[in-house]
């Protein structure tokens, strides 16, 4: 193509620019422009194009819509591989936000449901080989005395804070965003949890036979008789804390035999011998217990399936479970722990890397649009590192944090022709994680004839 035809943009975003390449002819962001209908009169942009800008701005490492005007506004080049022609200012995505209703904020979900069940893993997993794992937890978004349902409750290290919390569904395995709900201030799991995984199942499609084959893993805010029961009765496997401390103690009492854990040597482990009548299928519990400050054990009780099986497969799906009983037991305390690394880690990233609880709106669908635009690009993320993982898997190491601070802010140079889309990305040589992307990105854009290269020293 002749120099008289591209336009050159020096870009801080160059790299992000090639996602963007690719989110638009994938059409990412299409199911929300046709099924997203705000009542808001379109002047120079779009109510869809402008929730484009922000969700853009989110992929650039906005922590605060404000910040529209200094990442995207002066990226031509980045809003040009997105598909977009300009960019709105930043206060009229806001009023765009802030016209949302609770019935857009369905409509937006049931986009993101599209997409999902489009793009994600989590959606196209093969239940036959390996049982589907869902963790389900909650996490606060604190917010000012005047935001639409932020009331006092808990916040982590926040002691009086007000906001308000949201729920998650991580489709573990593939660390994606099935679902996200925003509730008020005071809810917590023990309320949210049936609603969350309503909503999941719904999302993922989720028959009988699916159900019996996927493992729900909760905290013990998720582990009272009632939710349990309830998980239970829906077909769904089990792996959860018991909710009650003082059950928990008086359960503990019938381990005849407590095992100390190899790997946490101040931890042990037993079998709780008592039987679980109370609940509307068979499970077995197991005892951990641990020395508090004071001398005494403190004890908490884990629920599984009476099949450990499904235990084993979700952590170690390619090998045999271990016969020996206790080896058994270690397992389904570890998968337990596991926890750590899924959902925990995926709320932390997000709060780090899209700056999960930066963003708060007074009306409460302006939040939870806000919130849906947080899931989005925190998927857009995690389809993308797989999409480069197949050429370069190191890159399936890096979490959403060094995604958005490292990967996708290599910049150089971008190429547009006369119709705006991009023709050729030259990367800055000197980027220390450069090399590792280049031949990704290349196998990735070469099929859309788009040129990437590195610049010269």
């Amino acid at each position: 193509m002749s120099e008289s035809t591209t336009t050159e943009h020096i870009s801080s975003y160059a790299s992000l620019a090639a996602v963007g390449t690719l989110v638009r002819e994938r059409n990412l962001f299409g199911p929300v422009r046709e099924l997203l209908k705000v009542n808001q009169k379109t002047v120079k942009h779009a109510p869809t194009d402008k929730l484009y800008d922000a969700l853009i701005a989110i992929l650039a490492g906005a922590h605060g819509l404000v910040e529209i005007n200094t990442r995207l506004r002066a990226e031509p080049a980045l809003q040009r591989a997105f598909g977009r022609e300009a960019c709105a200012e930043q206060s009229v995505v806001q009023d765009t936000l802030d016209a949302c209703t609770a019935e857009n904020v369905s409509q937006f979900q049931a986009a993101l449901a599209t997409i999902y069940r489009t793009h994600g893993q989590g959606y196209a997993h093969d239940y036959r080989t390996r049982h589907q794992l869902l963790d389900v937890d909650m996490s606060g978004l604190p917010c000012g005395k005047q935001a639409a349902f932020g009331s006092r409750g808990y916040f982590a290290k926040q002691r009086n804070r007000r906001g308000r919390q949201l729920g998650r569904v991580l489709a573990t395995h593939y660390q994606e965003v099935v679902v996200d709900q925003v509730f008020d201030g005071k809810t917590q799991l023990t309320t949210a949890l049936q609603p969350l995984v309503v909503a999941a199942a719904d999302v993922l499609e989720l028959d009988a036979e699916r159900r019996a084959r996927t493992l729900i893993r909760v905290d013990a805010g998720g582990g009272s008789l009632d939710d349990v029961n309830w998980l239970l009765a829906e077909g769904f496997l089990v792996l959860a804390k018991d909710y009650s401390s003082q059950r928990a103690a008086k359960l503990a009492a019938s381990v005849t035999r407590w095992f100390v854990d190899p790997k946490l040597p101040e931890r042990e482990v037993g079998w709780v011998m008592t039987e679980a009548t109370e609940y509307v299928r068979k499970v077995q519990r197991i005892a951990v217990r641990c020395r508090k400050a004071n001398g005494q054990w403190g004890y908490a009780v884990l629920i599984a399936p009476t099949d450990l099986r499904p235990v084993w497969s979700v952590m170690h799906a390619d090998s045999e479970m271990p016969k020996d009983p206790l080896d058994q037991l270690l397992a389904t305390v570890y998968a337990y722990d596991a926890r750590g690394g899924g959902i925990e880690t995926s709320m932390k990233e997000d709060k780090q890397g899209l700056g999960l609880t930066r963003r708060q709106k007074r009306r409460f669908a302006a939040q939870q649009m806000l919130t849906l635009l947080g899931t989005l690009a925190h998927n857009v993320l995690i389809w993308t590192r797989r999409w480069l993982a197949v050429s370069e898997p190191r890159l399936a190491r890096y979490g959403v944090k060094r995604l958005v601070r490292d990967i996708f802010h290599i910049n150089g140079r971008v190429l547009c022709d006369a119709l705006g889309h991009v023709v050729e990305i030259i990367l800055n040589p000197a980027a220390p994680l450069v090399r590792g992307l280049i031949a990704a990105l290349q196998a990735l854009l070469a099929p859309l004839h788009v040129v990437v290269r590195l610049g010269e020293n």
